[in-house]
């Protein structure tokens, strides 16, 4: 595999995102991020960290875990693992920010705003990811975007981070 972003990259992609995120915040309403489980809530306390150090506080902090409400459930069966998902806030009226490790197909973010709309009604829902993939199947786009890789037919895009328990901090594509 080919090493995409290193850990410097990574935290450059972050900081670039955290200050698109910043500008984008509407004034006077409660913002929210939300992580989708497994390497996205990480990342979106790594973009909670960035937003405070611009001053930007008072963000409350979810994260999601997408199973029960994918398209392909029946076909994962009994190895699907369903992890917690805790939203410790009302959505309702809210901004938020959802952030997830990387988009290919849209499946996922759309399983996310799901199980999002169960919970609320927001007042937006913004997405961020660290590598856009391309290769949609559903008309979902990210609004933050750490780094566009294009769609890499047969290839595959492997984030790998500290928090996560993995060795290190890396983004790497190939076969």
């Amino acid at each position: 595999m080919d090493v995409l972003l290193d850990a410097t990259g990574i935290d450059a992609a972050l900081d670039r995102m955290a200050v698109e995120i910043a500008e984008s915040l509407p004034e006077g309403c409660p913002i929210g991020i939300i992580g989708i489980r497994r390497r996205g809530d990480h990342l979106a306390r790594r973009l909670m960290r960035k937003l405070d150090a611009r001053g930007i506080a008072g963000i409350a902090f979810g994260t999601l875990d997408i199973t029960m409400y994918r398209d392909d459930l029946a076909e994962i069966g009994p190895s699907a693992v369903v992890m917690t998902t805790e939203i410790p806030f009302d959505v309702d009226g809210r901004y938020l920010i959802l952030v997830d490790d990387v988009i290919y197909s849209g499946r996922s973010v759309r399983s996310a705003l799901a199980a999002i709309i169960d919970l609320g009604r927001p007042r937006a829902i913004r997405l961020a990811v660290l590598v856009d993939r391309g290769g949609r199947e559903l008309p979902i786009q990210p609004d933050f975007v750490g780094k566009h890789v294009g769609d890499r037919a047969g290839q595959h895009v492997s984030v790998r981070l500290i928090e996560a328990k993995d060795d290190l901090d890396v983004v790497e594509v190939g076969a």
